[in-house]
């Protein structure tokens, strides 16, 4: 597999990076199986299929600065920050079963060849010690595939529970230690930063490295440009902000 690097460092938005994984399996795909690493500001993102306000609590997340993005791929509402690590698979492949459970395979794997107990379940969640430290989503179109998803490494609980459509109970502090009694995070199991655990996995998952062009950065730009960061998208057609 092939480690996808941007020819600088900055932190971008993560409509850019949805709009690189699009990139990636469009324009590059002779080059094999891709894989890339990123975090992000505090942003939520949603599924295709959701209704924002029913998902995104968008009150708090105006009133903190937390960013919120669809993706094109299905499932729940997720929170990121710089506190967690968000992983992304390329590959050229119809077998939407077969991939997802290859891709799973392989995040476990890294996981145990850190002496962590990772299993995953059939909700596409990879669990260490039975609690939930990662979730993915997958998008599929004819011929190339994508897996992305959530490595909780650490995070802001508050954030996390309240950016999100909460339940009264979440907002309770029974609320977060209920939450924290179904998650779990990576530094809770590891003595490696979040940066020595970024160079592990990509160190264990590929074996060789693509960098992309400014050229490339462009394109991935206007393609972030004309979905991810189009209202039409971001709100849905009938549901556009005043």
């Amino acid at each position: 597999m092939t480690h996808l690097v941007l020819p600088t460092d900055e932190t971008r938005r993560l409509s850019f990076y949805l709009a690189m994984e699009e990139y990636a399996a469009h324009a590059l795909n002779n080059s094999g199986d891709l894989f890339f690493l990123w975090q992000v500001e505090p942003t939520v993102i949603f599924g295709r299929h959701q209704v924002i306000e029913n998902e995104v609590n968008l009150d708090y997340c105006r009133k903190h600065g937390i960013e919120f993005y669809r993706r094109k791929s299905g499932g729940g509402c997720v929170y990121a920050d710089r506190s967690n690590v968000m992983m992304s698979y390329i590959t050229r492949s119809d077998q939407v079963q077969s991939t997802f459970r290859e891709y799973m395979q392989m995040v476990c794997g890294m996981l145990k060849e850190l002496g962590l107990d990772a299993t995953s379940t059939e909700n596409n969640d990879v669990l260490i010690g039975g609690r939930k430290v990662s979730g993915n989503a997958y998008y599929h179109k004819a011929g190339w595939s994508i897996v992305h998803g959530t490595m909780l490494f650490d995070t802001d609980m508050q954030h996390m529970l309240q950016a999100i459509t909460p339940t009264r109970q979440k907002l309770t502090k029974h609320g977060v230690e209920s939450v924290r009694q179904r998650i779990t995070l990576l530094k809770e199991h590891t003595s490696i930063s979040i940066e020595e655990f970024k160079r592990f996995a990509i160190e264990k998952l590929c074996s060789d490295t693509l960098r992309l062009t400014e050229e490339d950065v462009r394109n991935i730009e206007r393609i972030e440009q004309e979905t991810y960061l189009n209202p039409k998208f971001i709100y849905g057609k009938e549901n556009l902000p005043l």
